[in-house]
């Protein structure tokens, strides 16, 4: 068996009574003792203090931001190039047939492109920017960095004490900034649909930072556990789960993500992995759709529940991605995958749990309605 990797703030989570489990290959808090249901509500209330730093970070440096960006677009959909300084954008990675390798976040630096994957790819992400990329643009894998964000609509209040500057932050910005003495890269984003920030530090001063944010009546931490609900609240996809190799993004929901140029009729229209296949779906539709769903009654419909279009007889038309109780919305819910003919909201659909088939309602994304600062 593999040994676990430890964050930056391994003994802190320890030291606050976290139940630690195994993610992604390192030792994360799934939840404190406040529990799952309670850290939800404070996220959604007042601010929740999270240890992304299992995810991966890197630096892109070319000649120029232009260099680094055109050679970045070989590689994903989304429009680098103009991209400006000081911006974030969401990103794909796509395997040959259009379908999602990772989901990922990536920045104007100025000089350089700052990148962000998730952990369980992020192994595979740097190896294929490496081989894509250099020597003509460097790829720097950053390990000696933690990731905290911290995520609620006190986060601008909490965060401006230590910086004032954050305040004038929109959804999407970055910068550097001085945090209790520690320089952090700090964008405005998230994964809970909440305001907030995302805050890389130097991994010997992450302890502090986190105990200095800690310290404020308006936060506290917050596990994987609660981290799940709030972005399954928000309808945001979960690499996986959601999203995978078998998974084009305009059926995915995520044709949003991919701007104007690099489509059918744009400048600089394809050329990336995939790109025959995907533009071709954006073109004349996708055959499946992701979407919301809101079972009836209060058991949830989980990962991997069939979905049917009648009550009795019949195959599965589709499956359920991600699923549980939203303690927001106070009722189940769900997204997956349904034909697109049956994908309307106000559809009723039958998920089937224990031998049983329980109606369900397709809903609009997201079930809780987005916070951020526009």
């Amino acid at each position: 068996m593999t040994e676990l990797l430890r964050t930056p703030l391994y003994d802190l989570h320890v030291e606050l009574g976290a139940r630690m489990v195994p993610f992604a290959g390192y030792e994360m808090p799934v939840q404190y003792p406040a529990g799952i249901m309670a850290e939800h509500t404070h996220t959604r209330d007042k601010a929740g203090l999270f240890d992304v730093s299992h995810m991966g970070q890197a630096v892109l440096r070319g000649a120029s931001y232009a260099a680094s960006a055109r050679a970045f677009e070989a590689l994903v959909p989304m429009n680098v190039l103009d991209l400006g300084e000081g911006r974030q954008r969401y990103g794909l990675f796509l395997n040959d047939t259009g379908g999602i390798l990772d989901d990922l976040m990536f920045a104007n630096r100025g000089d350089h492109l700052f990148v962000v994957v998730n952990a369980a790819c992020k192994t595979e992400d740097i190896a294929r920017m490496t081989a894509a990329l250099e020597p003509d643009v460097a790829v720097t894998a950053l390990e000696d960095r933690a990731l905290l964000a911290l995520q609620g609509p006190r986060a601008e209040a909490v965060l401006t004490e230590l910086a004032p500057e954050a305040a004038a932050m929109r959804f999407m910005d970055v910068r550097t900034m001085e945090l209790d003495g520690v320089e952090a890269w700090v964008s405005r984003s998230g994964y809970t649909g909440e305001d907030g920030y995302e805050i890389s530090v130097p991994a010997d001063r992450a302890e502090r930072l986190a105990r200095a944010l800690l310290a404020h009546d308006d936060v506290a931490p917050i596990g994987l556990g609660a981290r799940d609900s709030l972005r399954l609240e928000a309808g945001l996809c979960l690499y996986g789960h959601d999203i995978d190799t078998e998974t084009l993004p305009g059926e995915a929901g995520l044709a949003w993500a991919i701007q104007k140029v690099r489509r059918t009729g744009g400048d600089r229209a394809g050329g990336f992995p995939g790109a025959a296949q995907v533009l071709d779906q954006l073109d004349s539709g996708a055959a499946r759709k992701r979407v919301g769903l809101r079972p009836e009654g209060r058991a949830p419909m989980r990962e991997g529940v069939d979905l049917f279009a009648a009550q009795e007889g019949g195959a599965p038309v589709g499956r359920i991605t991600s699923g549980g109780f939203g303690p927001t919305v106070g009722a189940p819910v769900a997204m997956g995958y349904l034909p697109a003919d049956i994908s309307a909201p106000g559809t009723t659909v039958y998920g089937e749990v224990r031998g049983k088939r329980l109606p369900a309602t397709v809903t609009a994304l997201p079930f809780v309605p987005a916070n951020f600062k526009r």
